[in-house]
């Protein structure tokens, strides 16, 4: 009878653990990992422009891509370089890491990275344009939301 006394006086603290795991699983489960490239070619960097048939078409955005399951941000960037471009870059620093939350509910933690050397020659392979662009440039475009940020402290001069 002390037994059970002790126990429902201290119930064992594991048991709350499982609940509390799987409702931070489901939380990161509708994060998209995102991992972004700021390819730059002196005081310019690529732009692309998503195709009319996408999810917030028209915007412009950074290559980059999601992490695929096992893929570090460096190694899921390299891929989706070479997937959307045709090049074979090599992944420098990170420059920040942000977390956008979209209207509709889903959010995207985006992982920026330099990218100073690339082998191969850019090739337009998924988007609607591509450009080269002055860093001071960059707000006179309509970016997606969640690089609206970045844009502006890339133009102001900040994180480069």
């Amino acid at each position: 009878m002390n037994a059970a006394k002790s126990q429902d006086a201290n119930p064992p603290v594991a048991s709350h653990e499982p609940e509390v795991n799987r409702e931070a699983q489901a939380a990161e489960k509708n994060v998209r990992l995102v991992a972004v490239a700021l390819i730059l070619r002196g005081h310019e960097v690529l732009i692309c422009q998503r195709r009319p048939d996408q999810p917030m078409a028209l915007k412009w955005e950074f290559p980059g891509g999601k992490m695929e399951p096992g893929e570090s941000a460096e190694q899921a960037l390299a891929r989706e370089l070479d997937e959307e471009l045709g090049i074979h870059a090599k992944i420098g620093s990170r420059i920040t890491r942000t977390r956008h939350t979209y209207r509709s509910g889903s959010s995207v933690d985006l992982q920026f990275f330099a990218v100073h050397e690339f082998a191969g020659e850019i090739t337009n392979r998924i988007f609607n344009d591509l450009r080269w662009c002055d860093l001071a440039d960059l707000p006179t475009y309509d970016f997606l939301a969640a690089d609206r940020n970045l844009v502006r402290e890339l133009a102001a001069g900040k994180l480069l």
